[in-house]
């Protein structure tokens, strides 16, 4: 059956650069930045359709602007009186960035470079080649995620699904200003990793309480098929506790603000010691006196009293270490967020951090990624048996929302290198990382350019959009520029996980959303009608004498 085609314009030349051309066409609603078009090549005796987006347009010729000035006349009048069809009054110049023929066979795209030549004709691509292009997936398939659909056609015309292999082994970015929806649409994406056809192992750090709705997933009948249930666990604080020996040395300065350097070299000491005698990391158990003890022994210096320290700086470092650690309902000497608890495929784990020091957060963060990651290192060599802590047969899914906490540009905190090397290393052992910021401009650039697919919704700020542009390889210049007209729910897909760059409308949440901004004129009204609601009644109750009191009196007076 023939495709019926949809001639748009005709090509006018090449373009400034060598990938672009440009068309001439009367189609002014179909011609629109972020479109698709094609023209047809011949190649070795195949017939190719060579797709291309627009990226620019101009007016090249229009009504004349004394006529445009008078609001009162219609501009069909206009063209009427000039001898010209209403359609056909306005002329524009389309820029077109060629991207090349789709191959079903490498389900990507291919570009032959060869350029269109002048009068050749230009046509619309169809939902149905759109769908089968863009998307490496279908809606529903193994291994998909559907998060919307392309934004310059009708909601749903064509689904915009990612391949959630690629978005997990090679890292997520989703970067978007406050109020542009970026927790919304990681809620869009964890309803999909919880799916049947995904079943994903996911853990998200949770500093403001927005993810706790996902709940909702329990009793919503998209999430089941019958034999398979999804989970969704959450952690509140009170329920998050970080074993001491799981800490390195580089965690314990961090938490011990204002120490000299002679503090830090005995602790350093003290901690070299520790290790060497109860071991370190999973295998190795100890708590908050065995490392208070190597510290005070230092006092005394060595078995011969050789090289006694000095007890005030001693005393000091003591100090700190009982003033963080001794009452600390974070850090314990046995417990901790076993990984078996957190990461099960099927499972969404919620970690919520919202009432913990931004400090022990980072210290929280850098721990929990140093476990998996040394975790499923050691599952994948075979250096770990099933019944260890340190089991974990499966890959998992890290979500950090407010990512530039945890790996700050220009600053140095404890959980940033741990992050990197996950992020450089992740994919050969099955740890994938989501970051999600606000402000890309104050994420380390070494860990966002590691991040091979991006979600990049509306940001004004021009630091961040310069941030982007110089740290985000798989978004066209041309989509770039349009960062600051996107609206809610709009978002530029590129990178590994899609087969060319688009724009992408968010599909609606199955599950509630947690993040919504707080209706303050609406709250003050209801706190003025629940006062006015007690005044009434405060007025309506009738008049009690107080009862006089039954003790002792002076003059008259209780006493």
């Amino acid at each position: 059956m023939a495709i019926e085609e949809i001639l748009v314009g005709t090509v006018r030349g090449p373009g400034e650069n060598p990938h672009e051309f440009t068309f001439i066409t009367t189609e002014n609603a179909r011609t629109r930045v972020g479109e698709f078009v094609y023209y047809h090549a011949a190649d070795d005796a195949a017939e190719l359709r060579i797709v291309g987006t627009i990226s620019g347009r101009r007016l090249v010729r229009g009504l004349p602007d004394s006529f445009l000035s008078d609001p009162q006349t219609p501009p069909s009048e206009v063209s009427t009186l000039l001898g010209l069809e209403a359609d056909n009054a306005e002329i524009f110049e389309i820029v077109v960035e060629t991207i090349g023929y789709f191959s079903e066979q490498m389900n990507d795209f291919i570009n032959p470079r060869i350029p269109p030549g002048p009068g050749q004709s230009i046509y619309l691509a169809s939902n149905e080649m759109l769908a089968a292009m863009l998307s490496p997936r279908r809606a529903g398939d193994t291994g998909g995620a559907h998060i919307g659909s392309l934004l310059t056609r009708r909601v749903d015309e064509v689904p915009i699904v990612l391949s959630v292999r690629d978005v997990v082994s090679t890292h997520l970015a989703v970067l978007a200003s406050t109020g542009s929806g970026k927790s919304y649409l990681a809620g869009v994406l964890v309803e999909e990793l919880m799916k049947p056809q995904n079943r994903a192992a996911v853990l998200i750090v949770d500093p403001h309480g927005e993810y706790g709705t996902l709940q909702d997933i329990h009793r919503h009948p998209a999430f089941t098929d019958g034999t398979y249930h999804p989970e969704v666990r959450i952690f509140t604080p009170d329920k998050i506790k970080v074993r001491l020996s799981s800490l390195t040395e580089a965690d314990i300065v961090y938490l011990l603000p204002e120490m000299t350097e002679k503090m830090r070299t005995f602790l350093s000491q003290a901690y070299r010691a520790l290790i060497n005698t109860k071991g370190r990391g999973e295998r190795g158990l100890w708590g908050f006196n065995d490392l208070l003890t190597e510290v005070t022994r230092q006092k005394y210096g060595d078995s011969d009293g050789n090289n006694p320290g000095n007890v005030s700086t001693i005393d000091g470092l003591e100090w700190r270490l009982r003033r963080r650690f001794e009452q600390s309902r974070l850090f314990s000497d046995h417990d901790h967020l076993e990984l078996r608890d957190l990461f099960r495929p099927g499972q969404c784990s919620v970690l919520q951090l919202s009432d913990i020091d931004e400090s022990e957060q980072q210290v929280i963060v850098g721990a929990l990624l140093r476990r998996t990651n040394k975790a499923r290192m050691a599952t994948v060599r075979g250096t770990t048996r099933e019944n260890d802590e340190s089991w974990l047969p499966y890959p998992v899914f890290i979500i950090l929302e407010e990512s530039h906490r945890y790996a700050p540009a220009g600053a140095k905190v404890v959980s940033t290198d741990i992050l990197k090397q996950i992020l450089s290393e992740g994919r050969k052992f099955g740890v994938g990382i989501g970051m999600i910021t606000q402000r890309p401009g104050k994420l380390d650039q070494d860990v966002l350019s590691q991040c091979m697919s991006q979600f990049i919704m509306r940001i004004v700020n021009p630091i961040d959009q310069q941030t982007i542009a110089s740290s985000v390889e798989g978004a066209g210049r041309n989509l770039l520029d349009e960062l600051p007209s996107l609206t809610r729910g709009q978002v530029i897909v590129s990178g590994v996980a899609i087969n060319t760059p688009v724009l992408c409308q968010v599909r609606p949440r199955l599950t509630r959303h947690g993040g919504e901004t707080i209706d303050a004129p609406a709250e003050w009204q209801k706190y003025f009608s629940a006062a006015s609601e007690a005044d009434r009644e405060r007025r309506a109750a009738p008049l009690v004498k107080p009862q006089p009191r039954g003790g002792p009196k002076v003059d008259g007076i209780d006493i």
